[in-house]
């Protein structure tokens, strides 16, 4: 539930800081006093737009920050623990959410969850699990058919069935558009199928690996230079080692002469190591080449089969406007998209059994999902019919209707339409809202439907902006005492004009405004005994309070009392 709101430099408030409790608080004040404040800061701190004109006249920023306690909650520990904003705590000990919201004089904003910089979607996220505002407006959305099917979902607790539907149905839709591509362009396909066909079978048949043609036009080099090389080599031998004058007799005479002089000599003895590694080096060069000239053989037909290899690859490479080297790659490329049209997707015998499977998927999600909506719609119409009697309309029949889609027609959002209608008399076919029924009477249809809606709510703190705006009297009461209710499951929070509403509140929160020449300040302060009691006053008979209409406020704050004391 919500245990605090604090607001600094929102419109003409510059700090307020509420502290909520369970049960239901009502708040009141006279109009242009900043009761709106309240629900503005609520919303902005669950996501709603923003902009520079809410910051208060000559602050640098707006400020404001919503604590929930989460303790039972356990959908929303879960999110803040799956998004990493729980601060480290593990789902038990998890107590608060806090939610804030900072909006500067330029027009920036930006959110926060646990003090972690957070989108504002998902602030609306984890806002929709915490707190649920109904607005005085809200009748005009129910002039909308999506509005009707999502109350239904709501108080049926459908909404598990109904996302896996809108799931299978992107599923099926996601096939379903490719098949239709498929077959509309079934020439063209035919047409690509057959080029693939044709060009994987001739890189099947040169079957070129991957690093072969490195390989390839390496040894084309050494076979073209066969005579040359084999030349070279001989003549190299008879230099070195096999001819009538070498290099090897050459050192080793000069070794010789170093040897057979009388006295040695450092420089001298030196110069005899060099030769003598001189000579060695010339042996081991002499043993390579004589090797190398032993074992080449000068080979014409393995050269024209390189040659050949070597100028297929280069042809397909400019066949298919790619480099030698990245002929393997392409080839693999072809081949898997040979595969996918002959396996998946560009296969129309099996993409059309994938998508006739996922239309069966579709539609055993959907009936299912209509099957729950039709009794759904019958508790629900029961029971605002009865709550519409309550409300002072007895004469008033609530009716959904569940229109059927034709069997070929899919939808995200199930197989039927749906739609609220009213009978205001007895005999009278139903009709939709805007056809039957006035602006207050719809107000009260409105109410009706929220307040039946709400107490089938998984969301603990249920906030009511002026919705008893046109109601008077003994409805008013009966309006009071249904909130009241709601607040004693858990917590609702009222904005209300009407003293039978107010009194019912077990808490009573009193908004004001002072102006002087310079500002404008709205406070909010908590009214307890005598301070509610000329509140109350004030909302029967205005300004001016008289005995009467004080006794009269005293007996209305008594009854609540009273029904918790029986209790």
């Amino acid at each position: 539930m919500l245990t605090q709101l604090t607001v600094d430099n929102l419109a003409i408030a510059d700090h307020i800081e509420l502290f909520f409790e369970k049960g239901m608080s009502v708040i009141t004040g006279e109009t242009g006093a900043g009761k709106s404040i309240i629900l503005d800061a609520l919303g902005l701190t669950l996501g709603d737009r923003a902009d520079s004109g809410l910051v208060r006249h000559g602050a640098d920023r707006t400020d404001i920050s919503a604590v929930f306690d989460i303790s039972n909650i356990p959908s929303a520990k879960a999110w803040l623990k799956d998004n990493d904003l729980d601060n480290g705590n593990d789902l038990d000990s998890q107590h608060d959410c806090i939610l804030r919201r900072v909006i500067t004089s330029e027009g920036r904003s930006r959110g926060y969850i646990n003090g972690q910089p957070s989108s504002l979607s998902n602030l609306r996220e984890v806002g929709e699990m915490l707190i649920d505002i109904h607005s005085q407006h809200e009748h005009q959305s129910l002039l909308k058919k999506e509005t009707h099917r999502r109350l239904i979902d709501e108080f049926g607790n459908l909404k598990k069935l109904a996302n896996s539907t809108a799931t299978n149905y992107k599923h099926w839709s996601e096939k379903a558009q490719k098949l239709e591509q498929l077959k509309s362009n079934q020439d063209e396909r035919d047409a690509r199928l057959q080029l693939l066909k044709y060009q994987v079978k001739e890189l099947n048949e040169l079957g070129l690996a991957e690093g072969e043609l490195a390989d390839l036009e390496k040894e084309q080099q050494s076979l073209s230079h066969a005579e040359q090389l084999l030349n070279s080599g001989h003549e190299v031998l008879q230099l070195c080692s096999e001819g009538d004058t070498t290099a090897q007799s050459i050192l080793s005479l000069a070794m010789s002469a170093l040897e057979a002089l009388p006295v040695k000599h450092e420089a001298l003895s030196e110069a005899q190591n060099l030769l003598s590694e001189a000579l060695i080096q010339v042996e081991e060069a002499s043993h390579s080449i004589r090797g190398f000239v032993d074992h080449f053989e000068i080979d014409p037909a393995r050269l024209q089969e390189v040659d050949e290899r070597l100028s297929s690859t280069y042809e397909l490479a400019r066949k298919h406007r790619t480099t030698p080297e990245e002929l393997p790659a392409l080839h693999q490329t072809l081949i898997n998209e040979l595969k996918s049209f002959e396996e998946g997707d560009g296969n129309l015998e099996i993409l059309t059994e994938e998508t006739a499977l996922l239309a069966g998927e579709y539609l055993q999600s959907a009936n299912k999902l209509s099957e729950a909506r039709i009794k759904t719609a019958q508790k629900l119409d029961k029971k605002i019919t009865t709550q519409l009697a309550e409300l002072g309309m007895p004469s008033v029949k609530f009716v959904t209707q569940i229109t059927p889609l034709p069997e070929d027609v899919f939808s995200r959002h199930g197989q039927e339409e749906i739609e609220f209608l009213v009978s205001a008399n007895p005999g009278q076919p139903a009709k939709p809202l805007n056809k039957v029924a006035s602006g207050g009477e719809l107000s009260r249809i409105s109410l009706a439907i929220q307040v039946v809606t709400a107490q089938t709510s998984a969301t603990p703190t249920l906030v009511f902006d002026e919705v008893d705006v046109g109601i008077g009297g003994g409805t008013a009461e009966v309006v009071g005492r249904l909130l009241r209710a709601l607040g004693e499951k858990g917590q609702a929070i009222c904005i209300t004009h009407q003293p039978q509403v107010a009194s019912q509140g077990h808490h009573h929160l009193f908004v004001s405004k002072k102006t002087n020449k310079k500002e404008t300040h709205s406070s909010i302060n908590i009214l307890n005994g005598s301070s509610r009691t000329e509140e109350i006053a004030r909302m029967l008979g205005g300004i001016n309070m008289t005995e009467q209409t004080l006794a009269h406020a005293q007996e209305m704050l008594n009854i609540p009392e009273m029904e918790a004391e029986g209790a």
